[in-house]
């Protein structure tokens, strides 16, 4: 009997730009969650199958040929199930073309460009207009020449969930995420109403960083997002303190 050990990523964080594109590139073209994981499997890890053989596949690895049972592609498979979660880091595609991305976490980036993303991404869930992902990309790698293929068109969808996923882990005053995954198609899912961030954002952040000093809008706008979420995130639990101190007031 020959023991095949296959080698496959363990996590979103380890996949390469290559890598990336392969499974948004799948993801777009509407596979199941099971179809998904085969075809990454087969490619991650250097797998060949040669053709179908009986009720298996004959395939090869390295110098091996051996036959594969669905029931064997279903156990190994189990090991990419991370591929129905929501990542637990912001992932992207690093470049795309000649254009770089920005930092994954989005800290130091300016505030003003999380704001007009997140316009965009809310757009994007509401409307599923996919000129919306290709708007973002102008911001998010900063070019306005970018030409998308489906991947990375999807890309910006990933990217954006992820960076809203784990804000929300990190300023959980001001976020309150409900991430719902729809695993058929191994797409995420989350609809408008699933982040609460303060309603009438864009104006409320503003507001509550320049204490409504109009004058002061330009400078909140132009510092890091990081520093910007955190003195909202103060806010938000001063607010959220003095409700439940006065809770009739």
């Amino acid at each position: 009997m020959i023991t095949i050990d296959l080698k496959a990523p363990k996590g979103w964080d380890e996949l390469t730009d290559n890598q990336l594109r392969y499974v948004f590139g799948l993801i777009a073209q509407g596979l199941t969650a099971p179809e998904l994981k085969t075809y990454c499997l087969i490619r991650w890890s250097g797998m060949q199958v040669l053709h179908k053989y009986g009720r298996g596949w004959m395939c090869r690895f390295a110098d091996d040929e051996f036959v594969v049972t669905a029931e064997q592609v279903n156990a190994a498979i189990g090991s990419l199930n991370w591929l129905d979660k929501m990542p637990a880091m912001p992932v992207r595609i690093e470049k795309i073309g000649k254009h770089r991305a920005l930092p994954a976490d989005f800290q130091e980036v300016p505030f003003e460009t999380f704001i007009i993303c997140d316009n965009l991404y809310q757009g994007y869930l509401s409307t599923k207009n996919e000129k919306l992902l290709e708007y973002m990309a102008a911001h998010l790698y900063e070019s306005n020449d970018l030409k998308l293929t489906d991947a990375e068109r999807l890309n910006m969808f990933y990217w954006f969930a992820s960076v809203k996923a784990y804000l929300a882990h990190e300023f959980s005053h001001l976020f309150t995420p409900i991430i719902t995954i729809d695993r058929d198609r191994n797409m995420f899912k989350p609809m408008v109403e699933e982040y609460n961030m303060l309603k009438d954002a864009v104006n409320a952040q503003i507001r509550a960083l320049t204490k409504g000093d109009v004058t002061k809008e330009k400078e909140v706008l132009a510092i890091d997002t990081w520093r910007a979420l955190t003195e909202l995130d103060a806010l938000a639990k001063e607010y959220d303190d003095f409700n439940k101190k006065y809770p009739n007031k």
